[in-house]
């Protein structure tokens, strides 16, 4: 018997096949072979500029990575963006830091001197006024004669100081009246009294007593009462303590006991005589022979006092500090008072660790500096090499003061350094591991370069990072023009003929 096969069953009508979508590259490009797949994609270019510059462009632009208003010092080292920055702009107009203050780290020869030139610069550009209160070097001298400014040299046959000089401080005073008049007279003297002790403690090698500082200040104030300002000097100083007018032997309670106010005068009589006859004598036991006029960029140069007269130069430092402030301090009362336009200044310590190893005592000076610079009315660049120069004085007190710089600054700006130079720095500011290898990178040596007349230039030069507490550093390349380069030259006695 034969089976029969079933009839089929009716096929249903098969649904449309779905079209497979149109095929696309993919984010970077067509794969496999012959397609061109970009394995990296580069960034697109980058530019910066104000809203008025890019009005047109506004619904694409971005925030930017650094703030952009002070001094124009480079371009950002990865985006090229321009990165601006000063100590006075970003407290005073941008209030990005607590204190207008810059510690500038870096080794020797990566441009340290230059940056803080270019700031200089655009300070001025922006009403401030450079003061270079001690150049050591000098680096800044000719960008200040460049500015119109007031050059003044100091040193073993160049220029004399006077410490009695009341300097701008007295002009100040006869404009003035009233409280304000007192306050400035009573700070002059008191600057000269201060200048006068330091000079008499460095020369000995001791500090004065409470007695003789109390005489100082009753003869000071005799000699006021006898001489214009600016005309007594040490000599005179001298002959007021011999003659002992009774201002003086109140002070000493002589009580006409000649052989009393002797012991109690001599000692200080014989350390500002010695003063006036030994190596200072010839830079402050004369008149003033140049005045330091703040009515524009200032820079004292004391680059021809050796390195190894270190008295010598501690105390035309310590001189120049006190004269200098205290023109700033005749300013800012002429200010007050309605009399004067408003003035700050942007103050610079290059060489800063040959300034506090100078002589004891600056130390000291540079600490009320950099505490008090705010209400002084002072931007301050610190410069030197590293943060092991502050470590290395001698005494451990003026080692933790040195430290406080770096903690009261503002912010720093850090070149090329050493490994071991970055434990210090993460006490004050934090570094990632990125920037850390940017900092010590940019420390290597040059390649060799056998040409003749030619040098190959270290990798770091030029290179900076600008950090601002816990914030993300700011690395940036800074190239100089031309009439920058021709203005600041530390290698100029390395030139060949």
């Amino acid at each position: 018997m034969s089976k029969t096969k079933a009839p089929a069953k009716p096929t249903k009508p098969s649904p449309e096949r779905k079209t497979r979508p149109e095929a696309r590259p993919g984010p970077r490009g067509w794969a496999g072979p012959g397609g061109g797949k970009m394995s990296l994609i580069e960034a697109p270019p980058e530019s910066r500029g104000t809203t008025t510059q890019v009005c047109g462009l506004w619904p694409w632009v971005v925030g930017s990575g650094s703030p952009l208003i002070g001094v124009p010092l480079g371009r950002h080292l990865f985006s090229r963006a321009t990165v601006c920055s000063d100590p006075i702009t970003w407290f005073s107009r941008g209030g990005l830091i607590a204190n207008p203050s810059v510690l500038v780290l870096g080794r020797p020869g990566l441009g340290k001197s230059t940056l803080v030139c270019r700031m200089a610069l655009g300070l001025d550009y922006f009403g401030y006024r450079t003061v270079v209160l001690g150049d050591l070097k000098p680096d800044y001298a000719e960008l200040i004669a460049a500015l119109g400014g007031n050059v003044v040299t100091l040193g073993r046959g160049h220029g004399t100081l006077n410490v009695l000089d009341p300097g701008a401080a007295a002009a100040a005073a006869n404009r003035l009246s009233g409280q304000a008049r007192r306050e400035l007279v009573a700070d002059a003297h008191g600057r000269r009294l201060n200048l006068v002790a330091a000079l008499v403690s460095l020369n000995r090698g001791q500090p004065l007593t409470d007695t003789e500082e109390a005489i100082l200040s009753a003869a000071l104030q005799v000699l006021d009462q006898h001489h214009e300002p600016g005309d007594a000097i040490l000599n005179d100083l001298v002959q007021v303590l011999e003659e002992g007018p009774e201002a003086l032997r109140r002070v000493t309670l002589a009580r006409n006991d000649e052989r009393r106010y002797r012991d109690a005068v001599d000692p200080m009589e014989l350390s500002i005589m010695a003063l006036c006859e030994g190596g200072l004598g010839e830079t402050f036991a004369h008149k003033t022979s140049v005045q330091i006029d703040l009515s524009g960029p200032v820079d004292i140069n004391i680059s021809g006092i050796n390195e190894a007269d270190e008295k010598l130069q501690a105390a035309v430092l310590l001189a120049c500090w006190g004269e200098g402030f205290g023109a700033m301090a005749a300013q800012h009362a002429l200010a007050d008072a309605g009399l004067e336009p408003r003035q700050n200044y942007f103050v610079v310590l290059d060489e800063l660790w040959r300034v506090l190893r100078a002589g004891k005592g600056l130390v000291d000076r540079v600490d009320a500096l950099t505490r008090l610079n705010r209400q002084a009315g002072v931007g301050m660049a610190l410069v030197t090499h590293t943060l092991a120069d502050l470590e290395a004085l001698p005494d451990p007190a003026d080692q933790l003061k040195a430290m406080g710089f770096a903690e009261r600054s503002g912010y720093i700006i850090c070149g090329g350094l050493p490994a071991k130079e970055i434990p210090r720095l993460s006490q004050v500011v934090h570094f990632s591991g990125a920037e850390e290898a940017l900092i010590t990178d940019w420390a290597s040596p040059p390649s060799w370069d056998p040409e003749p007349n030619t040098e190959a230039p270290p990798p770091g030069l030029g290179k900076f990072l600008v950090k601002v507490g816990g914030r993300p550093g700011i690395p940036l390349e800074s190239v100089m023009t031309r009439a920058e380069l021709d203005l600041h030259d530390t290698n100029k006695r390395w030139a060949r003929v």
